[in-house]
C-alpha cells in the first residue's frame, strides 16, 4: 500500500505546472529596500543580512544573464536536462521604476534555459501598474510573487522593524491572487516575543488567504544584525529551538495549514560563518527526512486540523 503523502511540497506544486524538473536560480538584480533607504524606514529588518541567502554566483556586480549562465553551469553538471526559474531573491525586487523592472524580468525570461520567474518582495511594494504587467506576463510564462510576511502579529512586526502591518500582507496577497498571479509567502517561526499559540495562529490566518505556496523557517541569529545585538543584551527575550522541538512545532503548524497550500520548506540554512544560533548541523534534506519520520510516528498530515474558510 502506498504511504499517505504527509504534506504538499513544492515539487508537487511545480509538477502540476511543468513536465520534467525545474530548478530555481537565485539572482541579485541590484535592488535595494525601502526599509533601508529611508522611504519606509532605515536599518532594515532587525534579523536581516542578505549574505545569508546569496550563493556565490549571485552577485550584484554581474549581469542577470551572467548570473543565470553561472547558475545553470552549477546545476547542469548533475542535471543536464533541467530547466530553470529565475528567482529574483535579494532585497525588494519590485522596488524600482516600472520600465527598469520590466527590463530586468524580461532579460531573465529571454534566457533559453529559463521557463519562468519568481519575484521576492515586500507586501507594501506592489503598485497597481506593476501588478497589471505581471498579470499580463503570467499569461505567457510562469510567474510567482513571493511576499515576506514574517508574522501575522502586528506587535512582532513593529518589534522587528518590518515597516508594514499584517493587513498590508493580506491585502497584497489578495490583490495578487485576484489578478491571476501565483502568490507565495514567507514566515519566520520563533521571532522574539511570540508565544507558541501565536505562531500556530499564523497557520490559521494564512489559511484564510488565497496562497499557493508558503516558506517557513526557524529564527536564526545572524552576525552583523541588530537582532544579534539584541540577543547579546537580552538573551532571555529569545527562545532558540532545539531541532526536535522545532520539528514538533512545524508539524503542529502544518496540521492547521490548508492542504491546498504547498509548503516549499520548513527550515533555512545560513552560512556557518554568519550563523550564531541555533546550529543544528543538519542539511535541509536531512531535516525534512527527520520531520517526515516524526509525522509518521504521529500519524498526522498537513491540514488534519484545518478549518478552512477561503
Amino acid at each position: 500500500m502506498m504511504e499517505r503523502k504527509r504534506y504538499r511540497d513544492f515539487a508537487d506544486f511545480l509538477g502540476s505546472r511543468f513536465d520534467g524538473k525545474v530548478q530555481k536560480i537565485s539572482l541579485h538584480a541590484g535592488f535595494t529596500c525601502p526599509n533601508r533607504d529611508g522611504t519606509i524606514g532605515v536599518g532594515g529588518c532587525t534579523y536581516c543580512n542578505n549574505q545569508t541567502f546569496s550563493p556565490d554566483y549571485c552577485h550584484t556586480g554581474k549581469s542577470i544573464t551572467c548570473q543565470i549562465d553561472e547558475g545553470i553551469a552549477f546545476f547542469a553538471r548533475k542535471y543536464p536536462d533541467m530547466r530553470y526559474l529565475a528567482y529574483f531573491q535579494a532585497y525588494t525586487n519590485t522596488y524600482g521604476e516600472l520600465e527598469e523592472l520590466k527590463r530586468k524580468y524580461e532579460e531573465a525570461l529571454a534566457h533559453p534555459g529559463v521557463v519562468g520567474i519568481i519575484i521576492g518582495t515586500r507586501p507594501d511594494c506592489m503598485p497597481d501598474d506593476l501588478l497589471a504587467y505581471l498579470a499580463e506576463l503570467s499569461h505567457r510564462t510562469f510567474v510567482l510573487v513571493e511576499y515576506g510576511v514574517e508574522s501575522t502579529c502586528d506587535e512582532t512586526l513593529r518589534r522587528i522593524n518590518r515597516g508594514h502591518d499584517f493587513a498590508a500582507s493580506a491585502d497584497a496577497i489578495r490583490r495578487t491572487a485576484a489578478a491571476g498571479v501565483l502568490v507565495g509567502a514567507h514566515l519566520i517561526l520563533g521571532l522574539p516575543g511570540e508565544t507558541r499559540a501565536q505562531m500556530l495562529d499564523h497557520a490559521r490566518r494564512m489559511s484564510q488567504l488565497p496562497l499557493d505556496t508558503l516558506k517557513l523557517h526557524q529564527l536564526q541569529l545572524i552576525r552583523h544584525t541588530r537582532m544579534a545585538r539584541e540577543y547579546e543584551e537580552r538573551p532571555q527575550d529569545f527562545h532558540l529551538y532545539a531541532v526536535d522541538e522545532y520539528i514538533d512545532l512545524a508539524i503542529d503548524f502544518a496540521e492547521l495549514l490548508s492542504p491546498r497550500i504547498a509548503i516549499e520548506r520548513f527550515v533555512s540554512q545560513s552560512p556557518a560563518s554568519l550563523l550564531i544560533a541555533p546550529n543544528w548541523g543538519l542539511k535541509n534534506h536531512e531535516f525534512t527526512a527527520r520531520l517526515l519520520r516524526r509525522m509518521r510516528e504521529r500519524d498526522t498530515w498537513q491540514g488534519r486540523l484545518c478549518e478552512e474558510g477561503v
